[in-house]
């Protein structure tokens, strides 16, 4: 006998894959209602101490000296639905016969296959072995309770099929699969099977489901066997994820050529990103260093260095307005995107605090050289300020009095030099340029509603300011005398009984 199940060995294990994948065919083409015996596969009733429905899928032919081969197999094994909270006895054969006979399966199988799996190892142990025979051989029966699940017994039968399979690689080849067989395998300490499953879902892409079928089965695996797969979902430190987001960030505002498809996609995953915080830290940190580049161009510009020739002072100077031109543009669409989280706070805070960059704009617009190298970069800048402006005014970001009175202080001057000089006329009266006037009138009536917000003392002194949004047709700045009609400042003297109001009248 020792010397037949030796010369058959190899022969057991050949063939098992096909035969597997015949199996799964043959379980998903079978109807629910359909159950196997152990003899015969005639449909029997339902357990009746469950409501669980047992379905035991049509066994494929045996194979001579492999899988379920009666006259070679040294093991008889019946798999059984086991309602019960405790783990059946494998030796017992009352224990399975006690189960409703729909709900189990018998097979054949070899020893030398079943040591593959610990668990089977040890019930074949010479400890453990029983001295059951079966004819001439000698043959030992085990039973395997299954839990009641969908499907439970069929995959068993996989796993068990598996153990006569050299070649695990050919049979693990979907996500789906490997899922399905894991926890058996983990069940019965199928070592081969475990890594191979492990190593294949590690290589593969998942869908969100599947994602959370492997997160559970996670803590069931070794420290080793899992931490390949950790490493797919858990990041490596906490920050990591941020770093990834501003890495995408950058990306987005500098590098790649697909500029405008790139940022519509960067500006969904920050709507989607899970920690607003992080979305917040990230986008100011790139805001930071937008506007540092900004800053360090336009002082570069307003004050050069002068070295060498005329022409090389020149093209540094086209450099430096190119540069930031260009990193204003991303800095709006960084305003934008903040703006649209509700996290601008600190950029306007920043924006509010710029007196040496708002004296070096001012300085930049009122020459000449600009128009012909970055003819928009008055309106970026604009376009900027009027974002958060308009922001503050309505109330999407709160910022202090001393912040908004701020912010209209340092950016008020910057809008009246661009007006003045932004468009330049020819002899024939045409302009050069065309004038962003909708933006100046966006602007200015987002610094007249600030400025209705701050104290009576400092309102007064900007609001004074705000004369030269009046024009020579007083009809065409609504926005201006309403502001200094509605602004009635009342007061009261020392005694409390003489109330003044302040009204700055119609402008002419």
């Amino acid at each position: 006998m020792e010397k037949m199940t030796k010369g058959t060995r190899k022969r057991q294990r050949s063939g098992c894959s096909s035969r597997l994948s015949s199996t799964v065919a043959a379980a998903d083409s079978a109807h629910p209602d359909e159950t196997l015996t152990e003899s015969s596969q005639k449909p029997r009733r339902n357990s009746s101490s469950s409501n669980f429905t047992a379905t035991c899928p049509p066994l494929a032919p045996p194979i001579a000296g492999g899988f379920n081969d009666p006259s070679t197999a040294d093991v008889i094994l019946r798999l059984y639905i086991d309602n019960s909270p405790f783990e059946g006895n494998p030796y017992s054969i009352a224990a399975a016969d006690a189960s409703d006979q729909s709900s189990q399966v018998q097979i054949y199988v070899h020893s030398s296959a079943l040591r593959r799996a610990k668990y089977f190892g040890a019930l074949l142990s010479d400890r453990w072995s029983n001295d059951d025979f079966d004819g001439s051989i000698k043959s030992q029966r085990l039973n395997l309770s299954v839990a009641p699940s969908t499907g439970a017994i069929h995959t068993h039968l996989m796993v068990i099929q598996l153990l006569y399979s050299d070649d695990l690689s050919n049979s693990i080849d979907s996500v789906s699969t490997a899922l399905t067989i894991l926890p058996v395998a983990l069940k019965l300490l199928f070592e081969d099977c475990i890594k191979q499953c492990v190593r294949f879902l590690e290589a593969v892409p998942w869908s969100e489901e599947e994602e959370q079928r492997i997160l559970n089965l996670i803590p069931l695996l070794a420290e080793d066997e899992s931490k390949e797969l950790l490493a797919r979902v858990s990041p490596a430190n906490s920050g990591s994820s941020e770093e990834m987001l501003h890495s995408l960030i950058v990306s987005a505002i500098h590098n790649h050529p697909n500029v405008a498809a790139v940022k519509a996609f960067v500006a969904m995953l920050l709507r989607d990103f899970s920690s607003r915080d992080s979305a917040k830290r990230v986008l100011e940190r790139a805001f930071s260093n937008s506007l540092k580049v900004v800053k360090e161009s336009l002082e570069e510009y307003s004050s050069p260095e002068f070295r060498g020739d005329h022409n090389e002072t020149e093209a540094i100077q086209r450099l430096n307005l190119h540069a930031a031109l260009i990193n204003g543009k991303q800095l709006l669409w960084l305003v934008e995107r903040m703006i649209e989280l509700r996290v601008a706070d600190s950029a306007v805070r920043e924006w509010s605090g710029q007196t040496s960059f708002a004296t070096d704009l001012q300085r930049a617009f009122r020459e000449d050289a600009w128009r012909n190298i970055v003819p928009g970069l008055p309106s970026v800048v604009l376009k900027c300020t009027c974002k958060l402006a308009n922001a503050v005014a309505a109330g999407t970001i709160l910022a202090s009095w001393q912040v908004r009175k701020k912010l209209v202080q340092d950016w008020l001057p910057v809008l009246i030099v661009c007006k003045d000089n932004a468009s330049p006329t020819l002899p024939n009266h045409k302009t050069m340029l065309p004038s962003p006037r909708s933006l100046y009138v966006e602007l200015e009536e987002a610094f007249l509603q600030i400025i209705s917000t701050l104290p009576m003392s400092e309102a007064q002194e900007l609001l004074q300011q705000c004369l030269s949004f009046s024009t020579r047709d007083s009809e065409d700045c609504p926005h201006l005398i309403t502001a200094f009609n509605t602004c009635n400042f009342q007061r009261w003297d020392g005694d409390r009984e003489t109330r003044i109001n302040l009204s700055f009248g119609r402008v002419q």
